[in-house]
């Protein structure tokens, strides 16, 4: 665990949120840079729900593999250098998407954003461990999951409104740019993303760690746990993700652009669970109980919508529910995770835990592809549902073996 922490005014530790927020932000944008557009997607490539699944899956199997390495470039190199690398991928490969006209371009367009989406994880959570005041860490990371809700949030509006209005290629272009301005804003703040040991806060935990193999946290039971844990609450978020306008276009009959607004709801609602789970755990530490209730709320909603016996209005209110319980147990779960963190190794663990978020979502559409190829629509909500009970069991045993041992910390 980190013996001291810096004593930054309340203006250091917002401007050092506001970087890492807008980062995440983007980083959550770009992971649905193609599911609001599947619908135009299918029809000019003539895709199977299953090939569309695929795209996804490339995308966040190479984030999965790239965040875990992203760690140790944190760990080595620092935040400005591996984010900017980031953002560049992003960039580039949805220029390559834009300019797509066979389906092999873009699985290279997803390969590209799967590179850059895999720093964010590793590079955020390197900054708000090591950078913020010990007393802001349950608002930062409020902030944190807040951001990138509204990044899912705003990527169904931005690009489908794009697309209606021009195409799904200027939707794209338009795209292209936000990267950019994310770079420039990290260059232009740079003095806020400097190495840790400017701080002297991390010298403690930076000898530990060389005092020890780097692997050595790949020892530790509690961090795949953790792993498991995001990777089927992301397998059911990627279903929800990729095919709930489909859910709400064929089984609800709502029009494509309203469909989409599924999304944007169960974001949304997301960002104020988000918010509410910070000061939640700032009241509870019974991190398992507050997973525990969030995470049930969001498995009734899915249930009710699945099995179709909500109106129309009512099932797209749901999605509030499922988003609101989701984001609720987000604070708890990075608690959890900081917990079971061994000192010195902060970037190196988030890399490899929040590659589970990575490998849930790229599975989970092509399991429930399959399913809407099969003509089982609603009922992928159901799926969702086993996913997030299953996700429930493991935080109480992750809560378990870290309250026999002693905790170790960020």
């Amino acid at each position: 665990m980190q013996t001291t922490a810096p004593a930054n005014s309340l203006e250091r530790d917002v401007g050092i949120m506001s970087l890492v927020g807008f980062a995440h932000l983007v980083s959550h944008f770009f992971q649905l840079i193609l599911a609001p557009l599947f619908p135009w997607l299918r029809e000019a490539f003539a895709l199977s729900y299953a090939e569309l699944g695929l795209i996804m899956s490339v995308l966040f199997t190479v984030s999965a593999v790239g965040q875990a390495i992203a760690g140790f470039i944190v760990d080595r190199w620092g935040a400005l250098l591996t984010l900017n690398c980031g953002l560049a991928c992003l960039t580039v490969g949805t220029l390559v998407l834009a300019t797509a006209n066979v389906y092999p371009a873009l699985l290279v367009g997803a390969v590209l954003i799967g590179f850059g989406n895999a720093v964010f994880h590793p590079v955020d959570f390197w900054l708000i461990n090591h950078k913020i005041s010990i007393h802001r860490l349950g608002p930062a990371f409020s902030v944190h999951g807040l951001t990138g809700s509204l990044g899912w949030a705003a990527a169904p509006v931005f690009l489908v409104s794009i697309a209606v209005a021009y195409d799904w290629r200027t939707a794209l272009y338009a795209a292209a740019v936000i990267p950019v301005l994310v770079i420039i804003a990290a260059l232009r703040y740079r003095h806020l993303l400097e190495s840790v040991e400017r701080d002297g806060e991390a010298q403690v935990s930076n000898v530990s760690a060389r005092e020890e193999s780097i692997f050595a946290f790949l020892k530790v039971p509690t961090i795949w746990l953790c792993f498991v844990f995001f990777a089927l609450v992301s397998a059911a978020l990627g279903g929800i993700q990729s095919f709930s306008p489909t859910v709400f276009s064929v089984d609800y009959g709502f029009a494509v652009g309203a469909a989409a607004m599924s999304v944007t709801i169960y974001m949304l609602a997301s960002g104020v669970g988000m918010m509410t789970g910070g000061w939640l755990v700032l009241r509870s530490q019974r991190l398992e109980q507050n997973i525990t209730i969030a995470l049930a709320a969001a498995t009734l909603a899915a249930i009710v919508i699945g099995s179709q016996i909500a109106v129309p209005w009512l099932a797209l209110s749901l999605m509030a529910v499922m988003g609101f319980g989701s984001g609720l147990s987000g604070p708890s779960r990075d608690m959890l995770i900081r917990k079971a963190t061994p000192a010195g190794a902060t970037g190196r663990v988030y890399g490899v835990v929040y590659s589970g978020l990575d490998a849930g979502i790229a599975t989970g559409p092509v399991v429930l592809g399959r399913m809407l190829d099969a003509g089982a629509v609603s009922e992928i909500y159901f799926a969702v549902a086993v996913f997030l009970a299953a996700a429930v069991v493991v935080a109480w045993r992750v809560v378990g073996m870290t309250a026999t041992a002693e905790p170790h910390g960020a």
